[in-house]
């Protein structure tokens, strides 16, 4: 009796380390998680029509919204968020704005921004890494 308990113990840890092995993803796409999600530190400004705001060691927080396919970005140096803009993937580990145009373009990788943003007469730029 006492081996055949010990058999069954041993079988059940052989079966549920099988079955952790078989639940982990290696082809998971950063671009569907949280990954772009942080800090890029690098040149950023801003320009309203009449002021203008830069500066060469500026940050952008990036964070995902709920609805995971939109982004918000938090500007350093009292430069206006950009909230709720809307990525679609391109290529391998890419988001790319949607809609975009040569006069409206965010590029996120996983070690750099791109930011040329207007909008109601107002131009966001950042050139980011981390």
């Amino acid at each position: 009796m006492k081996n055949v308990i010990k058999i069954l113990g041993v079988f059940m840890l052989v079966m549920f380390t099988a079955i952790s092995f078989t639940s982990c993803s290696d082809d998971d796409d950063p671009a569907n998680n949280d990954f772009f999600a942080g800090t890029y530190k690098g040149s950023i400004s801003y320009n309203d029509g009449s002021t203008t705001n830069s500066t060469d060691n500026g940050s952008v927080f990036v964070t995902k919204i709920a609805s995971g396919t939109k982004y918000n970005f938090a500007f350093s140096n009292s430069i206006p968020d950009l909230n709720g803009v809307e990525f679609e993937q391109q290529g391998d580990n890419v988001l790319v704005s949607v809609g975009s145009t040569a006069t409206s373009y965010i590029r996120i990788d996983n070690n750099e921004l791109k930011i040329l943003y207007a909008k109601d007469g107002k131009i966001w730029t950042a050139n980011c890494t981390r």
